[in-house]
């Protein structure tokens, strides 16, 4: 990232209810009067990852030459720059929800348009329950109401390994060499693009930019037995119009759960980010045209 695009947003720091320093990134909408007037979109990334994650795509959303609108990214607790909680139970998409809800109580938001990967689309489905009044329409990327284990035993595996670098370019190689099969259209620039996003350099190497205590939270799930689904809060949701955008590869989130999602619900429309795994990255120019359609007739 160049002093630019650092330019193109605000630091916000705020308080969680149990007192943690939290963090959120605000990138201003054009000025215009049009543009002050049109809801904000809020970004929630997935498990381990940060408001980095969605630079590109806000940068795309704040400047659209027609519909410019505000965009927020927020690192959760123990991501980012937030502060890492002492008591790891409080990683969990329940206390995460609440610290959503205090951000947007501290700005005055009345009702934002949400986009929520992954664990930030599971945080969504918590907020139908919580605050349905906060939810104007929600894009869901690569996550609904039904997790696959195989792709969530994945994830936990892959958190586990906390590899170091000691550049961006041979972080952006491992990324390559671990995902590029499910992501084969991704070119070098957009590996080296998410080694930015998930590294910070701490003692001279480049480690995860999250809590490692975010891992206890996956090896104690027994996955011999089933997992939950989220069918009834995923109905909420879906009374409000919403994009769901599912990787090709994706082994998280099944083409017969977007099927099912998107089936008999005028809401709700499906779109597969061809050539891409868990989570398609949505400033890529196959995702990017229908969601600012999606956003821009809203």
């Amino acid at each position: 990232m160049n002093s630019s695009d650092a330019a193109a947003f605000r630091d916000i720091f705020f308080s969680s209810e149990d007192g943690l320093r939290l963090h959120a990134r605000d990138y201003p909408a054009g000025q215009t009067r049009e543009s002050s007037e049109r809801l904000p979109v809020i970004c929630l990334p997935g498990l381990s990852r940060n408001a980095r994650d969605f630079h590109q795509l806000a940068l795309l959303l704040a400047h659209h030459p027609e519909k410019s609108r505000r965009v927020i990214a927020v690192d959760y607790r123990g991501r980012g720059l937030s502060q890492y909680d002492p008591n790891p139970v409080n990683y969990n998409v329940m206390v995460e929800c609440r610290d959503v809800i205090a951000l947007c109580d501290l700005l005055g938001l009345k009702q934002c348009l949400f986009i929520g990967t992954s664990r930030g689309g599971l945080i969504l489905h918590i907020l139908a329950a919580l605050r349905p009044d906060l939810i104007a329409a929600t894009v869901l990327n690569d996550i609904g109401p039904v997790i696959e284990v195989e792709g969530l035993i994945e994830i936990r595996d892959y958190l586990g390994r906390r590899s170091t670098f000691s550049s961006f370019e041979q972080a952006a190689d491992a990324l390559a060499a671990l995902h590029g099969q499910t992501f084969p259209t991704l070119a070098l620039a957009d590996w080296v693009e998410m080694a930015h996003a998930l590294y910070t350099r701490r003692n001279g190497f480049l480690v995860a930019d999250y809590d490692s205590a975010l891992n206890d939270q996956l090896q104690a799930i027994d996955f011999r037995k089933p997992l939950p689904t989220l069918w009834p809060q995923f109905e909420v949701l879906a009374e409000k119009p919403m994009l769901v955008i599912r990787g090709e590869h994706s082994k998280l989130f099944s083409a017969e759960t977007l099927q099912a999602m998107a089936e008999d619900r005028a809401q709700v429309l499906a779109q597969t980010a061809p050539g891409q795994g868990h989570a398609p990255l949505l400033h890529h120019e196959d995702v990017f045209p229908s969601l600012s359609v999606f956003l821009s007739e809203l």
